[in-house]
């Protein structure tokens, strides 16, 4: 059986969880958020806490329960204070908009990069090189933080690209000048 699977998870004032057959429902401050259980598991609500519990006779694997209390715990987090990622652009002339529901990326390409925002998702830049998604869905909101990030990872010679805040960058040294060979 899985430890972690087995803990209980907190459930905030304000916070509703409904469970209709394999569907789990959690309402909060920020929002709804609405996922399909896993077969064999029962959700057991004791005061505050929230209990997973495996149904002996399913043959899921234990790490299932884990991952069945994670995604529970992240709905019930995502509804109650959100989830934020931050992007920071580095490079001369790189820059971000939003313009209605695009988000216009200048990446030192020949043309802008303009991305669809997802409609679960707000996107605010600050200062045009830094970029902060948030959400109620982790998921998501990691997504489309990952999507952005693609359109031009950091290099590892100058640094430049898009990075996550905080994201430590490993620089090469560059092409060394060697001495004449005899």
């Amino acid at each position: 059986m899985s430890r972690l699977g087995k803990t209980p998870v907190s459930v905030p004032n304000g916070v509703k969880i409904k469970v209709t057959g394999e569907q789990v429902t959690v309402e909060g401050p920020k929002g709804v958020l609405t996922k399909t259980l896993l077969k064999g598991f029962v959700l057991r609500i004791e005061g505050d806490f929230l209990f997973v519990d495996s149904d002996e006779n399913a043959n899921n694997p234990p790490s299932y329960q884990g991952l069945m209390r994670a995604l529970i715990g992240s709905m019930i987090q995502g509804v109650s204070k959100g989830f934020e990622k931050k992007l920071t652009l580095i490079g001369v002339g790189y820059r971000a908009a939003v313009q209605g529901q695009l988000i216009d990326l200048q990446l030192g390409f020949s043309h802008p990069m303009q991305l669809p925002i997802p409609k679960a998702v707000q996107v605010v830049i600050e200062k045009s090189t830094s970029i902060t998604i948030s959400g109620i869905d982790k998921q998501i909101v990691g997504q489309f933080a990952a999507e952005i990030r693609s359109k031009k990872p950091p290099e590892p010679y100058k640094g430049k690209g898009i990075r996550y805040e905080g994201e430590y960058v490993r620089k090469k040294a560059g092409k060394a000048a060697k001495g004449k060979a005899g």
